[in-house]
Parts: C-alpha cells; structure tokens; sequence
C-alpha cells in the first residue's frame, strides 16, 4: 500500500502525537525564574507562558478525532485549520524561545510575588532559564505542520472512510419480500411507518 493511500492513518497520527505534545507541554515548566531578591524560583508552565496552548492543543485532538470520520470535503477544511494552528503555535512559541520572554513570565511572577508592571516585575527578575518542554512543543507544532501539508496532498487518494456513521437514508431500502423485525426498525430509522 502506497504512502498516499495511508494518508488518513499517517494524518491522525501526526494530528495526535502533536496534540499530545502541546497538552503535556502545557502542565510543565517552560521557564524558570531566578529573582534578584533571593526568593524561591518561580516555576512557569507551558499554559501560562502561552495562553492558548492547551486549548488550541485540544483542538489540534479533536481535528485529529473528527479527520477519522471526515468526508472529501472536511478533509480539506481541517488540513487547512490544523496547519493555521501549526503555524499560530509554532510561531508564538518560537518567539517565546528567541526573544526575551519577560512577557510571558510575567502574570506568572505577578501571582507569586504580588508586584505588578513591566517595571517591577523586571527588577525582581534575575534571569529566565528555558527548560526542554517548549523546544518538544516547538517540534510537535513541526509535525503537525508536515501532517497538514500531506493531508493536503494527498486527500483524494484516501480510503472512503465512515460508512457506519452513514445515516439511515443511504442505507438502501428492503424488496418487496416479507418485513422482518429488522426491516421494520430500518423503516423507523428512516422515518417511515412500517404498520401501513
């Protein structure tokens, strides 16, 4: 079986490794924060450092759990929305790693040391160290993108796929023959009064 022809199958799994990835990353530190008054460190997750990783992460599983089932045309339509997300991610997180993320450490030495402004909070700053997390973010944001992209190439060659989330009214009608009980509950489905 061709590489195209598992496009769904590789699809969903980069749609759920990276998804995976944001959702862990976002319980876990991304920065620590060494302070110039000899306080304890402060420890900033990945969901306060970027606000909308978890929910976007979630997102990213759920396009993941909706691809599975997709027709032709929502296929499209998720690719398109996965890779938006990708690069949304990708983007902010690597801005968190290239410059100076006092912004985004900020709220949360706010909360531990109760001094608010740019200016109090960077004069109780010492330094800001980076932990692994958003780098592994950073990739799974990576995966997610070249995930999309295939999907996008490769979307007309995939297997039909959901038939048993078809409805009744695709479901071909019995013969002229005897009405069974099954017969009957298919009439129901497809609302029509089997007793007439």
């Amino acid at each position: 079986m061709s590489l195209a022809r598992r496009g769904r199958s590789i699809t969903l799994l980069g749609f759920v490794t990276s998804g995976a990835i944001g959702i862990i990353s976002s319980t876990q530190t991304w920065f620590t924060v060494e302070r110039t008054d000899a306080g304890a460190e402060i420890l900033v997750p990945g969901a306060s450092a970027l606000v909308l990783l978890a929910p976007l992460s979630l997102a990213v599983l759920a396009l993941g759990a909706a691809l599975s089932i997709a027709g032709r045309a929502l296929r499209v339509v998720f690719a398109v929305l996965a890779a938006a997300a990708a690069l949304f991610l990708g983007w902010s997180t690597l801005q968190l790693l290239v410059t100076d993320p006092l912004a985004a450490v900020g709220p949360t030495v706010t909360e531990a040391t109760g001094l608010a402004g740019d200016t109090a909070v960077d004069a109780v700053v010492a330094s800001i160290t980076p932990s692994m997390w958003p780098g592994l973010a950073l990739a799974g944001w990576v995966v997610l993108l070249a995930a999309a992209v295939f999907a996008l190439s490769t979307w007309r060659r995939w297997k039909a796929g959901g038939r048993r989330y078809r409805t009744a009214d695709d479901a071909p009608a019995h013969g002229d023959g005897p009405v069974d009980a099954i017969d009957s509950w298919d009439d129901l489905s497809r609302g029509t009064d089997p007793t007439r």
